[in-house]
């Protein structure tokens, strides 16, 4: 009998390590088919789970609650399962190169645990060759055991989009991959169990990774573009958004938008081919230009602020912001690699010390990573820029009575940033406002 018709009648496990944003869903969807061990090295995460609480609001707290997962910090607990599912993040070192170390270390805990017949998929983003290359030997070295032969491995790279409710697990088509046929069926067939959309058998683990990590730096590569339009437009006083929606009525125009590009994908998956490309002795030139104009675009917006708050007759130094949102994307709490912290670090340089809100932010999180202290929206008063940097739902809700309320009172010239174009340009300006926006 195969692995998965194994664990489809109960004999077998299915174990999930790392329990974020991309591995607790997956092991919430799994558990209405088959076991499910949910293991992951922070004991705080997994007391919040066991108590039936969603820190990373994925799935909501009534699913985690009423989940047959078996939550657990203990990694002995792997050896009871058979078909295990890495899910750990990969981000960049501050020089941009790949950072491998969660991937490294779950491989190695993983390995210390791992027994004879298993199939390990990797879900995380990496550049090709990583997955056989680095994670197998790990494997290997860590268990006695010989890839291959006593444990079989595949990749199906994640499509989980954080903080989206439409675009989940169940419905975005899968791609799975095998280091040979036979693993290649077992993988699609056990992901078939959550996947509705079906899968995509790809020729190997290597079309595997490299699928993945195009599909971020492709959308990296167009909001560039766009960010260098919206520079471009904004010198020529021309309404980027404005300029969009006319060239949008082509059918064959891509509908991307200016904006700050963070997050564990788009904002760091490109250097991971990249740092590959390098290796194999070709230096990126489109890649990196696009990583380039989207990495400074936090700059650009603290300096344009700058430059509204002279033509609005308000010393800078000192000056009092507001900035609204702080994770790197609307309707999540992640605050992990956010390019709000650039706007914040630049306004620093100038004398600049702002406000910050965002309720929907972990606060913990934005403490831990970036020494930042959230201010509760109603203690917004008496400034002189606000910035509205996520569109979070609450926002989107605000009206300009309310933002007037954030103001100096009497403030004859208030700058109001509007990074996403969240509200009407013509109705802030007819109100008074010095408004900007990408």
């Amino acid at each position: 009998m195969s692995l998965y018709h194994r664990l489809r009648s109960g004999e077998e496990t299915l174990s999930l390590i790392g329990l974020g944003y991309v591995g607790m869903p997956i092991a919430v969807a799994f558990a209405k088919k088959v076991p499910v061990i949910g293991f992951d090295v922070n004991e705080e995460k997994i007391a919040l789970y066991r108590r039936g609480m969603d820190p990373t609001h994925e799935v909501g707290d009534e699913a985690v609650a009423g989940s047959r997962v078996m939550f657990t910090g203990d990694e002995t607990r792997l050896q009871e399962a058979k078909f295990h599912i890495v899910a750990v993040p990969t981000p960049v070192k501050e020089d941009h190169t790949p950072d491998l170390s969660p991937v490294e270390s779950a491989s190695r805990i993983l390995g210390r645990n791992l027994t004879k017949g298993s199939i390990v998929v990797y879900e995380s983003t990496v550049y090709p060759g990583v997955t056989e290359e680095i994670c197998a030997p790990i494997l290997e070295q860590e268990s006695g055991l010989t890839c291959g032969v006593d444990f079989k491995i595949g990749y199906s790279p994640e499509r989980i989009n954080p903080g989206d409710k439409v675009h989940r697990l169940e419905s975005i088509t899968k791609i799975v991959s095998g280091m040979d046929p036979e693993t290649l069926e077992e993988v699609a067939d056990v992901y078939a169990l959550v996947v509705e959309a079906g899968v995509h058998r790809a020729e190997s683990i290597r079309v595997a990774e490299a699928a993945k990590v195009i599909e971020n730096s492709q959308r990296d590569i167009n909001i560039a573009f766009m960010n260098e339009l919206s520079i471009i437009f904004n010198r020529m006083g021309i309404d980027t958004q404005a300029v969009l929606r006319a060239a949008g009525t082509k059918w064959n125009f891509l509908k991307f938008e200016p904006g700050l590009v963070g997050g564990h994908c788009i904002g760091v998956d490109p250097y991971y081919l990249t740092y590959k490309a390098e290796q194999l002795g070709y230096h990126s030139q489109i890649i990196l230009s696009g990583r380039r104009i989207n990495d400074d675009m936090g700059k650009y917006v603290a300096e344009s602020l700058i430059k509204h708050l002279i033509k609005a007759d308000v010393a800078v130094k000192n000056a009092r912001v507001a900035i609204l949102g702080f994770t790197f994307k609307e309707n999540c709490p992640d605050t992990r690699n956010t390019k709000v912290i650039d706007i914040v670090r630049e306004l620093r340089t100038y004398g600049i010390e702002p406000a910050i809100s965002d309720s929907e932010a972990d606060k913990g999180e934005a403490e831990r990573l970036y020494g930042i202290c959230f201010t509760k929206q109603e203690e917004i008063r008496d400034m002189d820029a606000v910035i509205l940097a996520v569109p979070h739902r609450e926002y989107r809700a605000l009206s300009l009575k309310t933002l007037d309320g954030f103001y100096k009172e009497g403030t004859a010239r208030r700058v109001l940033f509007d990074i996403k174009g969240m509200l009407n340009k013509r109705e802030a300006e007819e109100a008074g406002y010095l408004y900007w926006r990408l």
